[in-house]
């Protein structure tokens, strides 16, 4: 009778303790994406040659997972770290997870609500059908000055993420600032929207940024990272805020996708700020992603930016690349870039710089050819 007792005993054991796996998760996963890059015209320097991380994606490890709470009601959570691949250093402002913190509820039927640090709604709606989707940062806006490869991060951030009904999504997203006495200042908020219908996605969605208190001194306290990352637009790094919409599409014939994106940006001054007229940046997107087998795919990209405002550049951006795939979680990729920049860039003349690489050139022209090796756990 013990015997039977016992053996019972250790079945429910077994059976609960498989229940709880089923219905709570958790996965570590990551990237580690290191390249050699050769840049002409660097720093004011002919030439660079250097090793780089996360060309095409940020190296990183994250763990993110769920618990089943019953009704269809799930608790789920994500952190995740950044890091630099060529020496170990910490990413994102040396943040442990500067990348992704947060923490929320996800039911059936209203979506999910999430409290951390986050990616805005236009980064998860848009930036899937824009070029950098596919080859990286080579393939959107120079300097990345509509955070269109999504340079910025939001921390205090509460996000509701709708389900997909039928092929349409809806986000919104409010940032608190937590400056003491100013409930609106430092705050940033958004809104996106996507379609999907067969072969065509369509998405746009905006963005506002408040970049610090009128009373202080110095601007930044604010709940974004910084945006001003390179000299095509860190003359505004005093803006009192930044307003960002942005639209784009793609539609996929056979193994071929083509889709492109809009967006206007502007940067907006007041009297603490270092220049007195607003900013704006027009900058638009067209590319073209070909699929040759399932291992092998290219991409080209054409970028055009204009500022207007306190400001008169322009930039002409070519790109072109190669992406193959030695296993499903290993791959080879090349890129080659070229930019062409002219006018005032708000605090001399303008200097070419190619996507979200942010490297400034120190002359109107820059080209970039990167080679590199990513693997995905």
């Amino acid at each position: 009778m013990k015997k039977v007792v016992k053996t019972g005993i250790a079945l429910t054991v077994t059976c609960l303790a498989y229940q709880a796996h089923a219905q709570n998760t958790v996965t570590l996963y990551g990237v580690v994406d290191t390249g050699l890059m050769y840049i002409h015209n660097s720093g004011g320097h002919s030439t660079q040659v250097l090793m780089t991380s996360g060309s095409e994606s940020g190296s990183r490890f994250g763990l993110k997972g769920s618990e089943d709470l019953g009704g269809g009601l799930r608790a789920i959570f994500q952190i995740e770290n950044g890091f630099n691949s060529t020496n170990g250093k910490l990413g994102q402002g040396s943040r442990m997870f500067g990348r992704q913190a947060y923490v929320g509820l996800t039911g059936n039927g209203w979506g999910t609500v999430t409290l951390g640090r986050q990616y805005d709604p236009v980064v998860d709606l848009v930036q899937p059908i824009q070029g950098d989707n596919w080859l990286g940062g080579f393939f959107t806006s120079p300097g990345d000055i509509d955070n269109a490869d999504n340079s910025v991060r939001f921390n205090n951030a509460v996000k509701w993420a709708s389900p997909n009904w039928s092929g349409l999504q809806l986000e919104a997203m409010y940032s608190f600032g937590g400056v003491a006495g100013s409930v609106g200042s430092g705050q940033t908020y958004s809104g996106a929207a996507s379609y999907s219908n067969g072969a065509l996605s369509l998405a746009a969605g905006y963005l506002h940024i408040d970049n610090g208190n009128t009373s202080l001194s110095t601007r930044g306290t604010t709940s974004a990272d910084s945006l001003f990352n390179s000299s095509v637009n860190n003359a505004y790094a005093s803006s009192r805020s930044i307003n960002i919409a942005r639209a784009g599409g793609n539609y996929v014939l056979g193994s071929v996708t083509l889709g492109g994106y809009y967006s206007f940006s502007q940067y907006n001054p007041d009297a603490s700020s270092t220049f007195t007229k607003a900013e704006k940046y027009h900058n638009g997107e067209v590319y073209a992603v070909w699929q040759i087998t399932p291992a092998l795919l290219t991409q080209a990209g054409y970028d055009y930016l204009k500022s207007s405002g306190d400001s008169s550049a322009k930039q002409n951006q070519f790109s072109i690349g190669v992406d193959y795939f030695l296993s499903k979680r290993t791959d080879v990729y090349g890129v080659a870039a070229y930019a062409l920049a002219s006018g005032q860039n708000g605090a001399g003349a303008a200097q070419a710089v190619i996507g979200s690489n942010d490297v400034d050139s120190g002359s109107n022209k820059q080209a970039l050819i990167t080679v590199g090796l990513r693997h995905k756990f």
